[in-house]
Order: C-alpha cells, then sequence, then structure tokens
C-alpha cells in the first residue's frame, strides 16, 4: 500500500502539487489510494474535486479551495513582470460563473481570451493582460504589459489579433518591448506633450541610458538594485557622461511614484536653460 500512496504523491508533485482528482484517475491512478493518500496525511483535499501535497503552492491551493483561477496582477507578479502593487489577492472565474466567494480578494469575473483548461489553475497570459487592463489605473496596466513584452511573453502581432476590450484597446498600440523597469514605463505618457525627442534605452558611451531627452538631457530611474557595485557603475558613468557635455538626472522610485511634479519641475527647468540640446 504504501508503495501505491508514493505513486498517487509523485503523480500530484509531477502536475505541480495540485490537481484534480479526477485527472488522476484518468491517469490510471486508483481512487481508492488516492483516499488512501489522504488519510495518511500526505495529500489533502481542496474544495471536493482536487487534490495537494501540504507543501504546495499556497496560492494555488487558494485557487482550487475557491474555484477560482489566478489572474491580474497576482498572475503577473508570479510571472515575474513589473507590478506597482499586488498585496491584495486578484482572481478569475468566468462571466456567467455561480456564486464564488473570495474573502479578501477582489474577483474578475470577464470572457477569457484564451480559454481556461478545467484543470489550470492559473490564467493564460492574454488574460491576465485583459485582467489588468480592466481592473488597473492606465500608466500601472502599461508597466506590466510592457513588462511581458520585455519578457518574451508575447508579442505585438499577437496582441494586435486579440480581441481585446475597453483600456486593452489603447494599451496595444501603447506597450513596447524595451523598458527594463515599470518605473521607465511611467515616464514617456507624462512627457510626450513636450516638443522634444525622447529615446530609450539609448547606448551612451559604454552604458544604456533610460531616457536621453534631446541631444544632451539624460534621465535615469533607479530600480531597488540600484546598490552597492551597481550604484557605484551608474555614478561613475553619470561622472563619465557629464564630462562629455551631458546634463544627468536620477531619480529613484519615490520620486516617480510619489512626487513626480518635482521630478517633471527640474526637467523642464533643464530643458529650460536649454540642457537637452548639444552645446
Amino acid at each position: 500500500m504504501q508503495n501505491r500512496i508514493d505513486a498517487v504523491v509523485r503523480q500530484v508533485r509531477n502536475r505541480g502539487g495540485v490537481v484534480r482528482s479526477q485527472t488522476l484517475v484518468r491517469a490510471g491512478i486508483d481512487k481508492h489510494d488516492i483516499e488512501a493518500a489522504i488519510r495518511a496525511g500526505v495529500l489533502v483535499r481542496e474544495r471536493r474535486v482536487w487534490v495537494a501535497t501540504p507543501d504546495a503552492d499556497t496560492m494555488l491551493r487558494f485557487a482550487a479551495r475557491a474555484g477560482v483561477i489566478l489572474s491580474c496582477v497576482t498572475q503577473a507578479k508570479r510571472l515575474g513582470l513589473w507590478v506597482l502593487e499586488a498585496s491584495t489577492v486578484h482572481v478569475a472565474c468566468g462571466a456567467h460563473a455561480g456564486m464564488v466567494a473570495v474573502p479578501g480578494g477582489v474577483l474578475h469575473r470577464f470572457a477569457p481570451l484564451v480559454p481556461r483548461n478545467p484543470n489550470a489553475l492559473v490564467d493564460a497570459v492574454e488574460n491576465v493582460l485583459q485582467a489588468v487592463a480592466l481592473c488597473q489605473p492606465y500608466e500601472a496596466a502599461l508597466a506590466i504589459w510592457d513588462s511581458a513584452m520585455n519578457k518574451g511573453l508575447i508579442d505585438i502581432k499577437k496582441l494586435e489579433r486579440l480581441p481585446f476590450r475597453g483600456q486593452a484597446r489603447a494599451l496595444v498600440t501603447a506597450v513596447v518591448p524595451f523598458h527594463d523597469s515599470g518605473l521607465e514605463t511611467f515616464i514617456y505618457p507624462r512627457l510626450s506633450w513636450l516638443n522634444v525627442p525622447i529615446h530609450a534605452q539609448s547606448w551612451l558611451y559604454g552604458h544604456r541610458v533610460d531616457f536621453l531627452i534631446g541631444e544632451r538631457l539624460v534621465l535615469q530611474i533607479d530600480g531597488g538594485h540600484h546598490v552597492g557595485a551597481q550604484r557605484a557603475a551608474d555614478l561613475a558613468h553619470d561622472a563619465e557622461l557629464m564630462l562629455r557635455g551631458y546634463f544627468v538626472i536620477r531619480v529613484g522610485y519615490d520620486d516617480v511614484i510619489n512626487h513626480w511634479p518635482e521630478v517633471q519641475e527640474r526637467i523642464l527647468a533643464a530643458i529650460a536653460q536649454g540642457l537637452h540640446l548639444a552645446a
């Protein structure tokens, strides 16, 4: 019996730690062995039709227990995308699903662009992007979309062929693949009204700069990784640029998210003084 229980647990682990009981039965596992594994405490049952190992991903177990699928900013974060804020769990279900309770979470009811496999507990990236567009403010949503393209999870041709709705249609025309962080995504929409060329990820003297405004004004955005050796290298490059006639403005996360008016004033003051122009 122990060998059969071990075989059940291996099957569950091989499927990510959370799986429908019926999937195991179809794979040749006897349902009595599944029940034996549950009685032995090496599997737990979630919402009657799912089983999980006790150490399985807690978010997947939550989704199985609630009868939902992880989506929106929650799944975007799990995919490693840049997300401004994801402290609340966001999940999804079909537009016509029955009563679903997600205490303390956000439930998105919408018809998915990519059909959802009933054995899946996480949404397809296309559905995640649609949920993000329906849920998040424009800049926060665009940052996630840019991040998905930057990581190669989606491409513009696929996006253009999908029947997105609402704000997503505008995001399709704005998304770009070369922003390394969401902070960079926020910049261009905020400065696009300027009658000055703005180039993202320009290569200057051995390093990329986040934004080159005009010909000589450099805007650098520091994320959480700009510490230690990285910080020292960044400052050394700033000095090199300034010695070559560039003017560098370096700002951080808090500046962009919470103090943008002050950052914009610095940029506008620099432009007013002609610091964006070649000598």
